[in-house]
């Protein structure tokens, strides 16, 4: 027994060590599957809804952010919007454009696009690349119904705080992606927050597309109410005008409630909106 004793008070060690082992990789797993994903995986990369599942919403934190919010160009102190960013559209027969971007998004595009229907008018979509690419359906239902698509990058980050191989990237996978689904490689872009410099609109201009901005922002991102909503839009309205409202990255059912309230007013009063062109 007693020369017996050394091996088992072995044994026991060489146990007691697999076990703390084991615990020790079972915790770095966990920890692993906690982590914040590195940057540019981004939270939308986890627990994505299968591309095009009809009438399924991303869950919460799938959506890049910030979209729900701030426009660079908004607001007391804005800057100006770059010389070779188109803001208007040619004035002549009262000509407006209407555009609505950070979509697809499976609930509001549907309501926004019902209203448009409703009234015949057509409008331009810039559209987020992670958004698109979950709901595909949802893009080729914008463009089989007359409408525009433009290129809205593909995360929404600020293209001027990147680098151009980051900026090429961003444009060119959610440029892809719409030739890829529509059939047609987009002809417009606009930058998430309306900010360009110029080493992204000439990545812009090499990827064959014309930079848009704006030149009424409805401020729909503020929730301010329907009727807020709808006289920013007719207050500002001018011929030429291009109109910023949103379609996806929040809660967008004031925006739909919006455009049903100013849409026939405009109308009514010779403004005939027109999708965006080069």
């Amino acid at each position: 027994m007693t020369s017996d004793h050394p091996a088992v008070t072995r044994r026991l060690l060489l146990r007691t060590a697999v076990v703390i082992g084991t615990l020790a990789t079972v915790r770095g797993l966990l920890s692993l599957g906690d982590a914040a994903p590195p940057p540019g995986s981004g939270p939308q990369t986890r627990g994505r809804p299968p591309a095009g599942a009809p009438g399924s919403a991303p869950p919460d934190g799938y959506r890049p952010r910030p979209l729900d919010g701030e426009t660079s160009r908004s607001g007391p102190g804005a800057s100006p919007p770059h010389a070779d960013v188109a803001c208007t559209v040619p004035a002549g027969a009262g000509r407006i454009a209407l555009t609505f971007d950070d979509g697809p998004d499976p609930r509001h595009t549907p309501e926004i696009l019902e209203v448009l229907r409703r009234h015949g008018t057509p409008a331009t979509f810039f559209v987020v690349g992670q958004s698109a690419v979950a709901f595909p359906d949802l893009l080729r239902s914008i463009a089989d119904e007359g409408h525009a698509v433009g290129n809205h990058t593909w995360t929404h980050p600020q293209l001027t705080t990147l680098p151009p191989g980051r900026v090429r990237a961003e444009l060119g996978r959610t440029g892809a992606l719409i030739e890829e689904v529509l059939g047609t490689a987009p002809r417009l872009a606009r930058a998430p927050y309306g900010d360009w410099d110029q080493a992204s609109l000439d990545i812009c201009d090499d990827l064959g597309m014309s930079a848009v901005g704006w030149s009424v922002d409805s401020r729909d991102w503020t929730r301010p109410g329907p009727e807020s909503i709808a006289d920013t839009v007719l207050d500002e309205l001018r011929p030429g005008a291009i109109v910023l409202s949103h379609d996806g990255g929040g809660n967008r059912v004031e925006t739909a409630r919006a455009l049903d309230r100013y849409l026939p007013r405009l109308l009514d009063g010779g403004f005939r909106p027109v999708r965006i062109t080069p």
